[in-house]
């Protein structure tokens, strides 16, 4: 072997303390330590030697090799510490500087008016049960002794999701309400029952006034006592209390739901004069939600037994209720994601409603 290690050593080394970037280091360690590297090629070269001559050229090979590979370590640790140093000092804030202004966030009107209509009846003793989005037949439509031939249960009215060959199961769909929570809560409980089941419910309908998808909240009482007149007293108390209208007018018309018996539509007094809606004033009626006595069928389907418990269970749409608090004209606007539109009908973060401050 001709060459002298230490020379080599000392070249390199020197070559690697002068490297000015992390590239041209990298350069430096192929050109010393890769495959056709100077260190390696002399290495290749050792075969050539008897063997007392290989075995100590061998050794300073080895040992330039750990002293290249030593400082080429040494000198990418000093570039990276540069590096960052030049970044932290390029990307410096200055703390004393105003800050800049965001744009304010406001609360979406639906989670408003869940968290009213949550503070409202909870203070009735109700709580919240909820139920997943995706349910099965039985108990979306069989558990609310809805029949077979029902128009809810046909495709154009409800959505029903794909099986595993690709076509349609009629098992499992999209639910059309939030009754199924009422099902579940009947199933797993004992009575006494009082429960409100706010959420989604997903039906195939799109226009002005309806949407594939919106938010229903359903109320459920089940107990030994409870009667027509409970209900009639509860629905009274939370539309005064969510309209702010002190004994707003109501009125119950003789309906028909499957799942209770006997039913009604409950209407709100309101005045339509010159264009405006006020709703507790005037001569008018609007529609607001259905309710009625639970069907005795439905509490036998759910384990419970009909000749001992009764109650009674309404529901409503609530886009329907916060476009008529609020003054909201179309339903689609809820889900535009339009931040003009939510500047303008959201709410404050801090305004959201408890059982403590109450709505206002």
């Amino acid at each position: 072997m001709s060459i002298d290690t230490s020379q080599l050593a000392e070249d390199l080394i020197r070559r690697v303390e002068g490297a000015e970037d992390l590239r041209s280091l990298d350069d430096i360690r192929v050109e010393a330590l890769g495959k056709k590297g100077r260190i390696t090629a002399e290495m290749k070269q050792l075969g050539q030697l008897d063997a007392e001559a290989r075995k100590a050229a061998g050794q300073a090979l080895n040992q330039v090799k750990e002293q290249v590979a030593g400082a080429i370590e040494r000198r990418k640790r000093d570039l990276e510490t540069a590096a960052l140093d030049a970044q932290l000092a390029a990307e410096a804030v200055d703390v004393s500087l105003p800050s800049r202004p965001e744009r304010a966030g406001k609360l979406h009107p639906i989670s408003q008016t869940i968290d009213e209509i949550v503070a409202i009846l909870g203070q009735m003793g109700f709580e919240v049960a909820e139920g997943p989005d995706i349910e099965d037949d039985y108990k979306n439509f069989t558990a609310l002794n809805i029949p077979p031939e029902h128009p809810a249960r046909q495709m154009h009215d409800t959505f029903y999701l794909a099986d595993e060959a690709g076509g349609v199961d009629m098992t499992t769909v999209l639910r059309t309400h939030t009754s199924p929570v009422q099902v579940r809560t009947m199933e797993s409980r004992e009575p006494p029952i009082r429960v409100i089941a706010p959420g989604r419910t997903y039906r195939s309908d799109s226009d002005m006034t309806h949407t594939p998808m919106f938010h229903q909240v359903e109320a459920l009482v089940i107990d030994k006592v409870t009667h027509f007149g409970h209900l009639k007293g509860c629905l009274q108390d939370f539309c005064s209390a969510y309209f702010e209208v002190e004994d707003v007018p109501l009125r119950f018309r003789p309906s028909y739901f499957p799942f209770t018996e006997p039913s009604a539509e409950v209407d709100i007094g309101c005045s339509r004069k010159d264009g405006e809606l006020r709703i507790g004033a005037g001569d008018d009626w609007l529609e607001i939600l259905g309710c009625g006595m639970v069907h005795p069928k439905v509490l036998a389907m759910s384990g419970i037994d009909p000749d001992e418990y009764q109650g009674f269970a309404f529901g409503m749409g609530i886009e329907r209720i916060a476009m008529l608090k609020y003054g909201i004209p179309d339903l689609r606007t809820f889900f535009d994601a339009d931040l003009r539109w939510l500047d303008h009908y959201g709410f404050a973060p801090m305004e959201v409603p408890t059982l403590i401050r109450g709505l206002s």
